[in-house]
């Protein structure tokens, strides 16, 4: 039995960290904007790894295939996983601060503020001291594949730390400021690529009967791989196909040899996930064979669906109230995130943290002009402590 000693110091622990967190918000939100002013694209993260380590007073912990994995606290037994992403995005930022970034590449996915606001949780838990071992994982290519990920929960190094929860947050501009969403099961995608490569007959524009043209083949295949959502799969089931890329030809006289298409399948369902990729290259050899021309379909597997731990989203709800913030509707999307590596070898959560003004119409994720205020930092930070409590509860819970 636990004595009511015992709980009134655990509680005043925890009380004394997020005071900590606080102390430590006003340096992480300058952290932040140096962070966002400095992207690095994914796999050029080597500044940014060197930045946050120094930030956090770590020498060591390099991981050998881009970022590292650090842990605070006891060197042995049962830890905690926290991840933060690392990279940018190609996008050209279009936001009027003065701590923009100028050289094309743009942190429009909140990762600058999940870097600042994990430093500002480290540097609490040495202040006061790590409950449970925290282990840190500065993560490279988040957004793209193969990814960071997946390289780092597959490796030894990620096995020899004995994590036994996994927590992630993410900051989300379609609920408002100061509301989370910590919700039990599904909510992200799944999400693989695919490429298409249509070959034809080329030859003059005037004489399209001695042809066979790839552009009306590629342009015939686009509204039938929709068909495979709207026909194929159960209505109840989120599934999106999307062909993001076309190109070919460069004349408008010319019947092309090749036509090169590139899409996205999102889905909920392994099921669906495996059929959908054997019709994609069924519905290609199909429409293609039609036209006289034949085709290449290459399928690259992303990550799987994110699912969050059941236990610890009932734990983390209770303190991430504690933290001060609101509890929002469930939320659940398309989006896709290597996140889900981690979920399937361990408990773990994701949790999204609101971004979002008042009136609802911010830019989105990914979108030039995204940019969370300041406060999201210190919220992100209250965000992963709370994750963090939530899971040394049910670390306990499980050894009992």
């Amino acid at each position: 039995m636990v004595s009511s000693t015992s709980t009134a110091q655990t509680s005043e622990r925890c009380a004394d960290l997020f005071r900590a967190l606080d102390e430590h918000t006003g340096a992480a939100v300058d952290l932040r904007r140096r962070l966002h002013a400095e992207p690095r694209l994914s796999g050029e993260e080597r500044d940014t790894t060197a930045t946050l380590m120094d930030a956090m007073g770590f020498t060591d912990g390099l991981f050998p295939k881009g970022g590292a994995v650090l842990r605070v606290g006891d060197p042995d037994g049962p830890s905690i996983g926290l991840r933060a992403e690392l990279d940018a995005l190609p996008v050209r930022e279009t936001t009027d601060v003065e701590w923009r970034s100028h050289s094309g590449a743009m942190h429009a996915c909140g990762h600058d503020v999940h870097m600042a606001a994990t430093v500002a949780l480290v540097r609490a838990l040495r202040d006061v001291g790590a409950p449970l071992p925290l282990v840190v994982v500065l993560q490279p290519r988040e957004e793209t594949v193969p990814s960071g990920a997946q390289d780092i929960a597959l490796s030894s190094t990620f096995a020899d730390h004995d994590i036994r929860a996994f927590l992630g947050a993410h900051v989300q501009p379609t609920l408002p400021r100061g509301c989370f969403s910590a919700s039990p099961g599904p909510v992200n995608a799944a999400a693989d690529q695919f490429a298409i490569e249509v070959r034809g007959r080329p030859g003059h524009a005037a004489y399209p009967h001695l042809t066979a043209d790839p552009v009306v083949a590629a342009a015939d295949l686009v509204g039938s791989l929709q068909h495979l959502v709207s026909r194929q799969v159960d209505p109840t089931h989120p599934t999106v196909l999307t062909v993001g890329s076309i190109s070919g030809g460069n004349s408008p006289n010319v019947v092309p040899a090749t036509v090169r298409m590139r899409g996205i399948l999102r889905t909920f369902d392994e099921h669906d996930r495996v059929r959908l990729h054997r019709a994609i290259e069924e519905t290609t050899r199909s429409v293609t064979d039609v036209h006289g021309c034949d085709s290449l379909v290459e399928v690259t597997l992303g990550a799987p669906v994110l699912v969050n731990d059941k236990a610890l989203a009932a734990s983390a709800t209770g303190w991430l109230q504690r933290a001060g913030l609101s509890p929002a509707p469930p939320l659940r999307s398309c989006g896709a995130d290597d996140f889900s590596y981690y979920c399937t070898l361990v408990p773990s959560l994701m949790v999204f943290v609101g971004v979002g003004s008042e009136n609802g119409d911010d830019p989105g994720l990914h979108h030039p002009d995204f940019l969370p205020p300041d406060e999201s930092v210190g919220d992100v930070a209250r965000a992963m402590l709370a994750g963090y409590l939530a899971a040394r509860d049910t670390v306990a819970d499980r050894a009992a």
